[in-house]
Order: C-alpha cells, then sequence, then structure tokens
C-alpha cells in the first residue's frame, strides 16, 4: 500500500510539471514564419546608340564571264579571278529596343582589293594567255536586326541579319597578253544590288553606357562589272564588258556601341531570373511574463490500519463423565396414600 501511494505521488508532481511548462511555453512567442521576397525589378534598357566599326574583307567571286570567251578555243582558267582581302570602315545609328532586341542602320566603305586571274586558250595553233587586273571598292548600306542572347561576365553574345543595298565599283581593268604582245583595257564601271548579311559575335560591356564588339558577318553583294573592254590598238567590235558574278565576302569587324540617349519614356520591368530569398526582420522584443510553477503540496499519507492477529481458540477437550454409581439403596417407597 505505501508503494502504491508513492507512485501515484510521483505521477502527481509530473503532471504538475508539465502542465507548469506548457503554461511557460504557451506564453512565449512563436517563431517569424518563413517570408518569401522577390528579387528587385530589373528595368529594360532602351535609347539609341550611334556605332563605328573597322574590320577585314574575305572575297570571293563565284565566276567571272566576258562575250568573247565563248569564240576562244579551248578555254580554261589557269588562275580563276578573285579579289584580294581588304579594309572596310563603317558608321551607323540603331536603337536598343528592349535587353534582347535592337536595330541599326550602318553605311560602310570597302576599301580597294586587287583583282588577279590568269587563263589560257589556242590562238590558231599558238597557246596564248591572258592576265588580268584589275580594282574593287564598294559602299554597303544595310538595316540591321540584332538579338541578344543573354549576358554573363560582362559578354553579350548575338545574332543578326540584314538587308540593303551594295554599289561594287570595278576600276583599273587590264588584260595582258603578254605572248601575243597585246591585250585590252576597260574604263570603270559600277553596278547597284540587293545585298543581304548574316551577323554573330559577342559584346563586352566597357561601362554602362559604351560596349565593344567582335563580329563575324557573312555578306552577299552581288555582281561587279566592268566598263567596255578596249583592245590596245583602239579595235573594239563588240561591248564585251567583264562581269564578276556573286561576290560574297566573310568579314571580321572590330566595333564600338555608345549610348547616346536614353529613351526618357517609362519602361517596362522584367524580374531576374533566380529570385532570391531574405530573411524577414527580427520580430520586436516583447516583454515575457513566465508565471511561476505550481509549489508541490506534500500530502500526508492516509494513517494505516493495524493489521489484526487472530489467535488460535483452544482445543477445548471433554473427559468423559463417570458413569453413575450403582444406587444400593432400595427404590423410593411409594407415598402413602392417606
Amino acid at each position: 500500500m505505501s508503494s502504491v501511494k508513492v507512485s501515484l505521488i510521483a505521477a502527481a508532481a509530473a503532471a504538475v510539471t508539465v502542465t507548469a511548462e506548457s503554461a511557460r511555453a504557451a506564453d512565449m512567442p512563436a517563431p517569424p514564419p518563413m517570408v518569401y521576397v522577390a528579387p528587385a525589378p530589373v528595368p529594360e534598357f532602351s535609347g539609341w546608340y550611334l556605332r563605328g566599326d573597322i574590320g577585314m574583307t574575305n572575297q570571293q567571286v563565284k565566276s567571272a564571264d566576258n562575250a568573247l570567251i565563248a569564240t576562244a578555243t579551248s578555254f580554261v582558267w589557269l588562275d580563276q579571278m578573285n579579289f584580294d582581302s581588304g579594309m572596310l570602315f563603317g558608321l551607323g545609328i540603331g536603337y536598343n529596343f528592349n535587353n534582347w532586341l535592337r536595330f541599326d542602320v550602318t553605311g560602310e566603305y570597302r576599301g580597294k582589293t586587287a583583282l588577279r586571274g590568269l587563263d589560257q586558250f589556242d590562238n590558231g595553233g599558238t597557246i596564248n594567255t591572258n592576265n588580268y587586273s584589275a580594282s574593287k571598292s564598294e559602299w554597303l548600306f544595310l538595316a540591321n536586326a540584332y538579338v541578344d542572347l543573354g549576358t554573363w561576365w560582362c559578354i553579350t553574345p548575338f545574332i543578326g541579319a540584314g538587308v540593303g543595298i551594295a554599289n561594287i565599283r570595278i576600276d583599273n581593268f587590264r588584260d595582258d597578253n603578254i605572248i601575243a604582245g597585246g591585250g585590252g583595257y576597260a574604263t570603270a564601271g559600277t553596278k547597284t544590288n540587293f545585298a543581304w548579311a548574316l551577323h554573330a559575335g559577342l559584346g563586352y560591356q566597357v561601362t554602362k553606357n559604351l560596349t565593344a564588339e567582335l563580329a563575324y558577318r557573312y555578306v552577299s553583294l552581288g555582281d561587279g562589272v566592268t566598263g567596255d573592254v578596249i583592245n590596245y590598238s583602239g579595235a573594239n567590235t563588240i561591248n564585251n564588258p567583264w562581269t564578276f558574278k556573286d561576290i560574297t565576302s566573310h568579314d571580321i569587324k572590330l566595333g564600338l556601341r555608345w549610348v547616346c540617349c536614353d529613351d526618357p519614356r517609362p519602361q517596362a520591368v522584367s524580374y531576374a531570373p533566380q529570385p532570391s530569398y531574405v530573411p524577414p526582420p527580427p520580430p520586436p522584443s516583447q516583454q515575457v511574463i513566465v508565471q511561476p510553477a505550481p509549489q508541490q503540496v506534500y500530502v500526508q499519507p492516509a494513517p494505516q490500519q493495524q493489521q489484526q492477529y487472530y489467535a488460535p481458540q483452544q482445543q477445548q477437550y471433554y473427559a468423559p463423565q463417570p458413569a453413575p454409581a450403582p444406587n444400593y439403596y432400595s427404590p423410593t417407597p411409594l407415598m402413602r396414600r392417606g
């Protein structure tokens, strides 16, 4: 019984302690919830810019043709006509529509490049050759559109395309036949063609308003022609200019773009692709009142009942009674009747 009472007292004390801890925890403020804070909006940049370019051209000619080739016997090219590399210089003005799309209009002068070529034909049983030379230059005007593909470490790759016109000029054409001691020349000729271009490159943002650019461009310029070719003797029986078909070029350019005028209109905003988590500010300090735990009360145990012990009853032994002694007297005399 005493052990049972002690267990009950311990359980009651534990219950009182748990109740006190629960009350104390209820009085403590709850931790602040996790708060997602969206990143600051990144404004879309737009504005006008000026550009300048300098570079090298690497030009090719698909074919060259003259009316007299059809009448030449056993005509063959020993060195196909082609143009050397040259310099290009360009200026332009453009507009950044937003952070990934821009447009510009460019004009450039493509400096003089030398023409070289050598052919061979049968001139009445004698093998003759013609050694060709000339110079070519052109003006190229393009309207271009570019797509910027994103920026990493201030470097922005881009692609683009453009269309426009090319004005090609062929000067100082010479046809020298050294074996026969003859040849001819042509006056300057110009031709204006539809032109198109494909762009690819990298832009490096030097400052907020200045970007350096390294770019490759494939450009199709169309055909170039000379004036009428005239024999050195002055004879000219047919109008026979030389035509250089499908002139193309692989250009490498270095350029600068300078943003001169920001767009004053309000711009749209976009959000960074990878938002960041910002922890919430700490809650204001609060005075926490903690109620004291209730005191343990000693409970007087109930008095134990005295155990009653029962003594065994003493066994009673009964001695046999002795038999009555025989009566040696005579029976009671009869009573007299009166």
